[in-house]
């Protein structure tokens, strides 16, 4: 009954504004740039985008990526105290505890690898818009891009510079400050955003005393400087910057550790040339970036003496450089973009072996749209091609080893607008994400209290691989949007953590997946008018049910649920703005009951874990002498967790409970 009534429901919403669309034409002008790498109307991508503004991050009290995600309920989220954050999609997740090798949901800044699969590590300041492909982006991207990309863009400077300057302080001894700047002068734009903040233990929904969770100098900038050196063509820089001298590490509340810490380090520097031909027919770009992922966790021995000591702290670092270049040729109902993109990771780590490794990729790529029938029919397909090599050493006294492997993917779209508002799509994409060093050479043993194990790595793993096929509807009418998609995917070659004698632990191939679902999103906009004001309301939804979440066993064992997928997730809730400063927020997270593994005991059990839903609340005045862009005073307040909900995203590890937030801005 509730399958039935969720399909029922989103059809007929869909419906509504079919019907509506008969009498009422949407421009359709929104442009995103992730699903083709080059510029293009949202109407005409053939695959499913979500677009979260920058009015939506400037609304949220959300700090980071992985705070604003969480609240829009974009996938399944697993969040710890100390800076670390997941996301999944589609049942794929980020690694957030490596580089972004390591996960099957890709993180990106302005379109390159971000280098990590932390999603705290990311800002949410000095960001124009964040681009969603729910789905495989591997044609376009590569390693990793299974379930979906995350594309965080960056803001660039316009019009006359500005300056501003803000001070937030909240439950729990929350401080922050930020200032930035942005604009033009002549043919040179900018904008930059600092920020450092600082958090005292908290409590949780319950009252209880979370010692540990608090953090110390977190340090976030972004800066983003361009020239233009004639019409169409920029030459830019962007620099990216995450540092946190000190997050809690508390491990679970039930044994709550009182001095755990790590200390935290992402930061990127990427030159890029964006062009393009006088006629417009042609396009492209250029870039170099390098950065560094690092974290160094320390356990002092007081507390936990069955592990490391504070003398030797636990490493892991990942040096990153890589290059893009691609070309563009475009005609009114034809593009064509080809390119390459280069990635070497250089990645250090003291406690497992192999200590040192690299990893370095070519891939070619290649992207055809055309568009028939008066542009109502698109049709989009994809090529790729990797070259890649992982090298690593087991010990300084074993010699390098390397292993060489390539994959070929490649995808296609259609689409067909019935109407000026009302489109249909499909399409086919494929995944891949390669063997990771430790997978393929580790040779250490763990010790502790949840016993000794022997690891061993396989160099003969295969990639593993995803096909996936979904279809959907959008609708979009005057004010009106909504989106409808069914999904499925098939998974082989899980490279799995498999027990091959007492004792002892290596990688598998082995055993697939499907994963089958249903996600729609639905919001309009309209105006109310109270006693001669006028307001915009915006009240929307959005939210994943997944029908089939399956592990397939090859020795014919029954199928088993896939851990950390919860059945289904929504997120609802309602904006609010006008024309004068005024501008508020409200929204409602839900999560779905998950199937997890309790690490309280060994060896651990699977639990089924509840779902939750968690509410936020944010109100924004600006007063000013002139229009709504002048310089002025803007006064803001948020509360989260506001029904103060006992809540938690990983098992044993709860959120902090009612949180309040007031902020003063001041822009000249």
């Amino acid at each position: 009954m509730k399958k039935q009534f969720l399909l029922f429901a989103a059809a007929g919403l869909l419906a509504a504004g079919a019907v509506k669309a008969e009498t009422v034409t949407h421009t359709g002008k929104e442009v995103v740039v992730t699903a083709s790498r080059i510029e293009e109307l949202k109407k005409d991508v053939t695959t499913s985008v979500t677009v979260i503004t920058r009015e939506e991050i400037e609304d949220s009290p959300a700090q980071d990526l992985g705070e604003l995600l969480a609240e829009k309920s974009i996938g399944h989220i697993q969040k710890y105290p100390g800076a670390l954050t997941s996301i999944g999609i589609r049942g794929f997740r980020s690694d957030s505890h490596g580089n972004d090798l390591r996960g099957k949901i890709l993180l990106l800044i302005d379109g390159r690898r971000a280098g990590t699969g932390n999603l705290a590590k990311l800002m949410t300041d000095n960001v124009e818009k964040i681009e969603i492909i729910r789905g495989p982006g591997a044609v376009q991207y590569g390693s990793a891009a299974i379930g979906g990309v995350v594309n965080v863009i960056t803001r660039k400077g316009e019009g006359k510079p500005s300056f501003f300057a803000e001070q937030e302080i909240g439950t729990y001894e929350y401080k922050k400050t930020t200032g930035g700047v942005a604009g033009t002068l002549g043919n040179f734009d900018y904008s930059a955003t600092v920020s450092i903040a600082d958090r005292d233990d908290y409590k949780t929904g319950e009252d209880d005393k979370y010692f540990n969770t608090g953090y110390d100098d977190d340090i976030r900038g972004s800066v983003n400087l361009g020239y233009e050196l004639y019409p169409g063509n920029r030459i830019g820089l962007t620099y990216t910057h995450f540092e946190i001298d000190r997050a809690g590490t508390p491990d679970a509340l039930t044994s709550n550790d009182l001095d755990d810490y790590k200390k935290s380090r992402n930061r990127s520097i990427d030159f890029n040339y964006t062009g393009k031909s006088a006629d417009d027919r042609f396009s492209w770009m250029a870039r170099y970036f390098v950065g560094e992922d690092k974290d160094e966790w320390h356990d002092p021995v007081e507390s936990n003496p069955t592990f490391w000591d504070d003398g030797v702290p636990f490493k892991k670092s990942t040096d990153q450089q890589g290059a893009q270049a691609q070309v563009s040729y475009g005609e009114k109902n034809f593009t064509v973009t080809t390119g390459f993109d280069w990635l070497n990771y250089d990645l250090e780590q003291n406690a497992y072996t192999p200590r040192e490794s690299e990893y370095e990729d070519m891939g070619y790529f290649a992207l055809v749209k055309g568009l028939l029938l008066d542009q109502r029919l698109v049709l989009t397909a994809g090529l790729r091609y990797d070259d890649y090599t992982v090298k690593y050493n087991r010990d300084a006294a074993t010699p390098e080893t390397s292993e060489d492997s390539d994959s070929f993917v490649k995808s296609f779209g259609i689409a067909y607008h019935v109407s000026g508002n009302v489109k249909l799509r499909a399409s086919y994409g494929e995944g891949f994400q390669i063997p990771q060093a430790q997978e393929l050479a580790a040779d250490y043993i763990v010790a502790n209290w949840l016993g000794t194990k022997h690891y061993i790595g396989n160099p003969d793993l295969e990639p593993e691989e995803s096909y996936t096929v979904d279809g959907g509807i959008e609708v979009a009418v005057d004010g009106f949007t909504s989106s409808l998609t069914v999904f499925t995917t098939e998974y082989d070659n899980f490279i799995e953590l498999v027990e091959i004698a007492p004792d002892e632990m290596s990688w598998r191939n082995q055993d697939s997946a499907t994963v089958t679902g249903i996600e729609g999103e639905i919001s309009y906009v309209f105006p109310v008018t109270f006693a001669g004001w006028q307001v915009f309301m915006e009240p929307y939804a959005s939210g994943t049910y997944l029908t089939e979440y399956d592990k397939h066993f090859d020795d014919g064992s029954p199928d088993e649920v896939i851990r950390y997928v919860p059945e289904w997730n929504l997120s609802t809730g309602i904006r609010l703005r006008d024309d004068n400063g005024f501008s508020g927020m409200f929204n409602l997270a839900y999560f779905g009951e998950t199937e997890v593994q309790d690490w309280s005991s060994w060896p651990a059990k699977d639990v089924a874990k509840g779902g939750f839903y968690v509410a936020n609340m944010s109100l924004a005045k600006k007063f000013v002498l002139g229009n709504s862009s002048s310089p002025g005073i803007t006064i803001r307040g948020s509360v989260e967790n506001l029904f103060d909900r006992n809540y938690e995203y990983v098992l044993g590890y709860p959120m902090p409970g009612r949180s309040f937030n007031l902020g003063l801005r001041v822009d000249i």
